[in-house]
């Protein structure tokens, strides 16, 4: 059972006690992702991410680092376009410490100029990594091509010009404007007691945060055709569809669509593409939701000489799923495994921590899991052909990164 907790500043917490297990899972979600930048500080909140773990008043790095392994601890973060989480997995005797931990990260991180240094070189180098790897940039560039200029469409990682322009003040500003205790919720999955929301509380339940920043522009599904020439063996493809935002009515038909098209080895994509034509190693499909948008992308790379190809292939498969719809084999297929999905997750301390935090945060509400796999049941052949008519009968926005940068025929 899930326990809520709205603290006096309004800060959440959310507590579901699993005795049956020895570890505990917890996470400060926090509801700023690189959607709440500018143009001038993109990249700010996956920075802030790294420089957390980079010292506060009475710790060093390498004492964080050293306290979590002393006690056989798990400790990461992530940053995500709405969201930012921290968090570590302890064996549950190690509760209390763990929570201490993160808590001194959150409040009295330094953000010292020396680490920052260091960290921006970090960093940077993650950019360049990351520009080594176009199967990734190519659904990047996706999203600009869908938002154009909305902060949906910034790199999360930033550039390297925002980068150096960062001080520790504007760090310290960030953390004080945008990191208000309304956007911030304290999950925690495992052996601990209804006491442990008190310590939580202890801690988090009466700080004040700032003005919250300026409200952003809703999102915008542009339809546009971007491409970028960079020496890559192959030319990767993503065609982006509009889809459905979190918490849509339909969203479990278009879960069920996207598995069928794209979402496993048995899907229509991957036996056209690979499997029957041998186009690509890689081909799948998968759907994006944010609080007011949503993509469904198709993702493909081949060598450049078969890029017509593996673009038509894609096309008549979604011309067939048009024309004929989905059989009765394939939903129930699916159904099954979203149900076995959802339940071996359920298993992982880490895993029930993440999906508490996210539905809280983006949410505000908790599905049992007889609702959920009920919602799953509800899906039919025909809701899933009609969730295929709408989103395949609109037009799409398509990325490239290849060697010549040329799009496929019938692209501009």
């Amino acid at each position: 059972m899930i326990q809520k907790y709205t603290c006096k500043n309004g800060l959440r917490i959310v507590l579901e006690e699993i005795p049956t297990v020895r570890s505990v899972a917890i996470g400060i979600w926090i509801g700023i992702g690189s959607r709440n930048e500018n143009e001038k500080n993109n990249g700010i909140s996956h920075f802030l991410e790294h420089m957390f773990f980079k010292g506060t008043e009475k710790r060093s790095a390498r004492d964080i680092a050293e306290s979590f392994d002393s006690i056989g601890g798990q400790v990461n973060a992530f940053t995500s376009r709405e969201y930012t989480c921290f968090y570590a997995k302890v064996l549950d005797t190690h509760a209390p410490i763990a929570l201490d931990l993160l808590s001194d990260m959150f409040f009295h991180s330094t953000f010292s100029e020396d680490e920052m240094a260091r960290e921006k070189n970090v960093v940077n180098e993650e950019i360049k990594m990351y520009e080594d790897t176009p199967d990734d940039i190519v659904h990047d560039l996706l999203g600009k091509a869908i938002y154009e200029n909305h902060p949906l469409g910034y790199p999360i990682l930033g550039t390297e010009e925002t980068l150096a322009s960062f001080t520790s003040e504007d760090l310290h500003q960030y953390v004080h404007d945008m990191y208000t205790p309304g956007r911030v919720v304290v999950s925690v999955a495992g052996n601990v007691g209804q006491s442990f929301i008190h310590d939580i509380e202890a801690l988090f339940g009466s700080y004040e945060g700032g003005s919250g920043g300026e409200k952003g522009n809703a999102a915008v599904f542009h339809t546009n055709d971007l491409a970028r020439k960079k020496e890559t063996e192959q030319a990767h493809l993503c065609l982006g569809y509009e889809g459905k935002a979190i918490g849509s009515t339909g969203i479990y038909d278009l879960i069920v669509l996207n598995n069928i098209l794209g979402g496993s080895m048995s899907s229509r994509l991957f036996q056209n593409v690979r499997e029957q034509r041998g186009l690509a190693y890689s081909v799948f499909s998968y759907h994006t939701s944010y609080k007011d948008s949503g993509i469904l992308t198709i993702y493909g790379g081949t060598g450049a000489d078969q890029l017509d190809e593996l673009f038509d292939t894609v096309q008549d498969t979604l011309k067939m799923l048009k024309a004929k719809g989905v059989t009765e084999k394939e939903v129930r297929n699916c159904k099954e495994q979203l149900k076995g999905s959802l339940m071996l997750s359920l298993e992982s301390t880490n895993s029930r921590m993440s999906r508490n935090g996210k539905n809280e945060l983006l949410l505000k509400k908790h599905r049992s899991l007889d609702e959920i796999v009920e919602l799953i049941d509800q899906v039919s052949v025909e809701k899933v052909n009609d969730c295929a008519q709408k989103i395949f009968s609109g037009r799409f926005s398509a990325s490239l990164i290849s060697p010549d940068g040329r799009m496929p025929n019938g692209l501009s």
